[in-house]
């Protein structure tokens, strides 16, 4: 056996070791299952005292093979279901063995890791706060449009109850040891990895004897306790009156969140309410019957390209340079605090880098630490930190008016308005007393980072650093390269962010660079929907669709004066250049919204009406007179105002492919879900071309562009992909 090592010890307990060889981490994947079979069932034939189970990789369990489920297709579905039975079974063999099963959990124990642990009788881990391991378990399938297939659903909603097993079953929550211990899922603590055995054999010898009789098995000592008469699943099971009233609103509050796109955590409840209304086996059938299901389905695949295989790749460091050392940061100055700066400060203080937050007058300073005071306050309220804590991270910002203080700094980031000359003097200030090998770098979202480092005195350490708002919970930094930008700079700068816990992408220097630019496609489309449809169907399209927020919410939300600034910097740009701006069917009608004076949400005006807080006057509305745009009272289909929000993005995408600023696929569908709200069931704005097929794609943006506009025409590079039978 490859994956599984079977050996008794001098106290007669069999010890399954899981083991893969020539792998650092225990893989649920095929040969598993074979090994776990053999393992279980030479149990089953054998006389010892009671199993121990554990492993010898630094981790417990890693999971399931994701490189197998990705690949599979509806003519493996009879392969993939038997996997699952398969690897139940060998569970079942081991928690009705009839002696007591100990699982021994000295690392991460996620996935089928938990499934395995689940089997076992008691289960001791290595406490956190005495190992540097961070240990933390759970069941996180539905993160990649999957549900727990080795028996995790049903496990969990009959050892903690319907309403309890929900976090960790339909939002994938995962818990430390300790938190295991208050739940009831983990038994003991140990302080150091040697003392998991140690006291996994006393508790054996202490709870080891004979089941000879159903007064024994009633017990409950070598047994689990839905295998005892008369068991009950705690809060009660769907039949129960109590159960039975929240039964059709729980599917509701999940498609609030989902919208419907995303099917795991439906087919995740449905699993947990049709198992717990029939027996222990059969609910495991159910089990690996959605399973299957899901696993066969494109979504998973979608959500597996992207936020499995393309995430990891740029953690892994995909477009770092690779020639330059990494490097930890231990100060940084931000200048402007703004809500902005005042966010990437608090980001750092976070994580521990101490920050000089500069601006004008100490006053707006000091401002801009409140923003971190009230942040952290909330988190005191709720429990998360301690006020001690809370402290030490607030000790951590430097408030200042005094440039002289960004003379230590490693790396300052520009955090002031979108305007040039405004970002120009900043810079030219900042590196008369900046070191000469500090980096610095502008937080733009728009401004081309070329021509900004033309006030730059070291252009090779101006780097773009876009950060998306709010910064504390936008998991996105989008890195701009200009055309002087050395590798050392870039590579600086992928460290930084991925210190701070973010997500770093880079691209090319362009108008508007990547998010920004795919993101104004979205909100002009919306804009323009409003002569072809009603506002409501525009904004319920984009909800079906799987959109956060509609684009013509989103637009008020930035205001449409941010629009016409972009718009009109843009055209002087391309006056220069000798080119003209190319006008958009959205363009006349953001002139007319200015006109009236409907600026957006921070006017209380705009595609909505805004309720005056004050006067408690309810939710906003859209505004009544957006019908004056749809003159023809015009209504096309759903269908058609989905595609248009979709499919306008995936080709701006493609065009930014097309001409150098995106470096790569991964970076493409992680900047557009992480980034700009593009629907988590696609993947992503180039997986959703992979997965609708290049030569329906084409087909269907043909269409579009016949019907509403030049637009929708797909650059020629996916033309030439599709004959050359590429994907990205």
């Amino acid at each position: 056996m490859t994956s599984v090592k079977y050996e008794k010890d001098n106290n007669n307990i069999a010890h399954l070791i899981l083991d893969k060889e020539n792998s650092s981490a225990n893989l649920m994947d095929l040969p598993f299952a074979d090994d776990f079979t053999q393992a279980t069932k030479q149990l089953a034939k054998d006389d010892f005292d009671g199993v121990i189970i554990r492993s010898t990789k630094s981790t417990f369990f890693a999971g399931g093979d994701i490189n197998m489920l990705f690949k599979t297709t509806k003519d493996d579905a009879e392969t993939i279901f038997g996997l699952c039975e398969s690897l139940k079974s060998s569970m079942r063999r081991i928690e009705t063995c009839g002696k007591p099963v100990v699982a021994c959990i000295a690392g991460a124990a996620m996935g089928g890791g938990w499934e395995i642990a689940l089997s076992a009788h008691h289960r001791i881990a290595l406490a956190n706060k005495e190992s540097s391991k961070k240990i933390k378990m759970g069941l996180p399938e539905v993160t990649l449009g999957l549900l727990p297939g080795g028996g995790g659903v049903t496990r969990m909603v009959r050892l903690l109850g319907i309403q309890a097993a929900m976090p960790y079953l339909i939002q994938g929550k995962p818990f430390t040891p300790e938190q295991g211990i208050e739940n009831g899922l983990i038994h003991a603590l140990v302080d150091n990895e040697s003392a998991l055995v140690e006291q996994a054999t006393q508790w054996i010898k202490d709870n080891t004897k004979i089941v000879e009789s159903p007064v024994d098995l009633a017990a409950g000592v070598n047994t689990q306790p839905w295998d005892i008469k008369g068991y009950k699943i705690p809060g009660g099971a769907p039949r129960d009156k109590k159960v039975a009233m929240s039964l059709p609103i729980t599917p509701a509050i999940i498609r609030r969140s989902t919208k419907g796109t995303l099917p795991a955590p439906d087919l995740i409840y449905a699993t947990m309410i049709e198992g717990a209304q029939v027996d222990f086996d059969s609910a495991c059938r159910i089990e690996s019957r959605y399973f299957t299901e899901l696993t066969m389905g494109q979504v998973s695949k979608n959500i597996i390209n992207t936020f499995w295989y393309n995430l990891n790749e740029i953690k892994a460091g995909g477009n770092r340079p690779e020639n330059v050392e990494k490097h930890k940061f231990n100060h940084v100055g931000v200048v402007g605090a703004g809500m902005m700066g005042a966010s990437i400060a608090y980001s750092c203080a976070m994580k521990g880098i101490s920050v000089t937050l500069k601006d004008l007058t100490l006053e707006n300073a000091e401002k801009g630490k409140d923003y971190s005071r009230q942040l952290l306050q909330k988190q005191i309220a709720r429990g998360r930190i301690t006020e001690d804590k809370a402290q030490s991270i607030l000790a951590l910002i430097n408030a200042s008016a005094n440039v002289d203080d960004l003379s230590n700094c490693e790396f300052v980031i520009e955090a002031v308005f979108e305007t040039r000359d405004l970002k120009a003097i900043v810079t030219k200030e900042s590196e008369m007393v900046m070191k000469e090998n500090t980096i610095f770098a502008s937080n733009t979202s728009t401004l081309p980072i070329t021509g900004l480092a033309k006030s730059s005195i070291r252009p090779d350490k101006f780097i773009g650093m876009h950060f998306f708002s709010p910064v504390d919970k936008m998991p996105l930094v989008e890195i701009i390269c200009g055309e002087k930008t050395s590798d050392e700079t870039l590579a600086k700068c992928y460290d930084l962010t991925l210190q701070l816990g973010k997500t770093p992408i880079v691209v090319n220097d362009s108008r508007g660079f990547y998010t920004s630019r795919v993101f104004t496609t979205y909100v002009k489309e919306g804009i323009a929907l409003l002569k072809d449809t009603h506002p409501a169907s525009i904004e319920n399209a984009a909800y079906l669709s799987g959109f956060p927020v509609g684009p013509l919410a989103v637009s008020d939300e930035v205001s449409l004066t941010l629009f016409e600034k972009i718009t009109a910097q843009t055209n002087t740009d391309l006056m220069l250049e000798g080119k003209e701006l190319i006008a958009h069917p959205a363009d006349i009608i953001i002139e007319s919204m200015l006109t009236k004076g409907r600026h957006g949400k921070a006017v209380a005006a705009g595609f909505y009406d805004y309720p005056n807080k004050d006067k408690n006057e309810g939710k906003k509305t859209l505004s009544s007179e957006l019908t004056i745009y749809n003159i023809e009272n015009n209504a096309i289909p759903l269908s058609d105002i989905k595609e248009r929000l979709l499919f306008i993005m995936a080709i701006e995408t493609v065009r930014c492919i097309e001409e150098g600023v995106i470096r790569s696929t991964a970076e493409g569908n992680i900047g557009a879900v992480f980034g700009i709200g593009y629907p988590h069931w696609t993947g992503g704005t180039l997986q959703f071309i992979n997965q609708y097929g290049f030569e329906a794609f084409i087909a269907r943006a043909e269409e579009l562009a016949n019907l509403y506009g030049e637009r929708f025409n797909v650059p020629p590079s996916l033309h030439q992909m599709l004959l050359n039978g590429e994907r990205f």
